[in-house]
């Protein structure tokens, strides 16, 4: 392993010796990489030497974040803010990392944040958590099928001892069955604390499968049913939840909104019901929102969370409305979104300092404490996302800071 270079590593998998995905057995992971590199540039006739520049540990990254390293994509970081939040588990002014490659999307969310503070900051909690894992079983027929889910209910304890069996800081919540004909799924949620909790609710349901099969006649088809619902648009996330459901709100006075906002409060709670929720409906949506998936896309990137689970993060509903006394109300509400300060991408240097920027990296003190005030951060990041795209549109400044900002 000492003698080997990058070119003689990359010259061991053109003859066949070694394969392409075994190159860590043969040398460090940064020579690894640097092997790959050169195949890959050789084959696509590329030049990737820029993939080659990365600030955090090869050897770390590889098998936990990584596998056929490369080398790394720099996404460029920016911060808004600092706003004002008032939280269940976040509170005091914060700047929200956002990582992006679209312009006009930090400012737009910088906007919003100044707009906030002026009303005095927003409020945000957490109101539902539970990461849910649900495999499908094979049953006889609809008879067999019941007596499954009786069992269910009257053995929830059997499954939580095994299910927790394998974790030192997961805890099921509870197991709610669907029936569907011969099938038979079991949407098992958990609190996971500060962790997303994908990997962890996984394994503990595999064991809980295994007591299921032990004392029933129902045979497992597939750990994961596609009720969960992971990574896809799914209705029963929008309703039920699924991470953390989170909320943020503010009231802002009708002299900012139209000193700072350009517009007025009448004008954006129209928008927002003709757009977001009509617009929305009739387009068949799941989200009924202006852009709350650019907040969380961005701020997922910075901080190290499953980028895939954008999918749920946008599953959001806006609201705006004109108070009593003239002023604009305004809220988001975000039902699924899985979001961890431990595990997984968190772990790397960079997102590790988004999440210091926001002071919750690590587990929480009370354990999950961090999770929820990075939910809330988002949370408020996405109300000040929608407030300035709603005002941008209501003054008809959308396309010009595009213009300005976002070629």
């Amino acid at each position: 392993m000492a003698d080997a270079t990058p070119a003689s590593l990359a010259a061991r998998v053109r003859d066949g010796e070694i394969r392409f995905h075994e190159l860590e057995e043969h040398a460090d992971a940064d020579t690894a990489a640097a092997a790959r590199r050169r195949l890959v540039a050789e084959t696509a006739d590329a030049d990737v030497d820029a993939l080659g520049e990365y600030a955090f540990d090869a050897a770390d990254a590889h098998g936990s974040n990584i596998e056929n390293m490369v080398g790394a994509v720099q996404v460029p970081m920016g911060v808004a803010g600092p706003v004002a939040v008032d939280g269940g588990a976040l509170s005091g002014e914060r700047y929200l990392p956002m990582a992006t490659t679209e312009g006009a999307l930090v400012a737009s969310i910088n906007r919003g944040c100044s707009v906030v503070n002026d009303a005095g900051g927003a409020t945000a909690r957490v109101t539902k958590s539970g990461m849910t894992r649900a495999p499908v079983f094979r049953v006889a027929d609809v008879a067999e099928a019941e007596a499954l889910v009786s069992w269910v209910r009257d053995n929830e304890e059997t499954l939580r001892e095994a299910a927790e069996s394998t974790t030192s800081h997961g805890e099921l919540l509870e197991v709610t069955p669907y029936v569907v004909g011969n099938n038979v799924y079991l949407r098992f949620r958990y609190d996971t604390k500060d962790a997303m909790g994908m990997n962890m609710v996984t394994i503990a349901t595999r064991e809980a499968c295994d007591a299921i099969e032990d004392a029933t006649d129902a045979s497992l088809v597939a750990l994961s049913g596609n009720l969960c619902s992971d990574k896809k648009p799914a209705a029963i996330n929008a309703v039920e939840g699924r991470g953390r459901s989170v909320s943020a709100d503010v009231e802002i006075p009708r002299e900012v909104v139209e000193e700072r906002l350009h517009t007025t409060p009448e004008a954006i709670a129209e928008i927002n019901t003709r757009k977001n929720l009509v617009g929305s409906a009739k387009a068949g949506g799941l989200g009924f929102n202006a852009h709350v998936a650019n907040a969380v896309a961005a701020m997922f990137l910075a901080t190290g969370q499953d980028e895939a689970q954008v999918v749920e993060g946008a599953n959001a509903i806006t609201t705006a409305e004109a108070t009593p006394d003239g002023d604009l109300y305004c809220s988001v509400s975000l039902a699924s979104l899985e979001v961890g300060t431990v595990g997984g991408g968190t772990k790397l240097p960079t997102q590790a300092a988004g999440l210091d920027i926001l002071g919750v990296r690590g587990g929480g003190d009370p354990a999950g404490s961090n999770g929820d005030a990075l939910a809330e951060a988002i949370a408020v990041g996405a109300l000040a996302g929608e407030l300035s795209l709603l005002a941008a549109l209501g003054s008809r400044h959308l396309s010009s800071a595009h213009a300005d900002l976002g070629r």
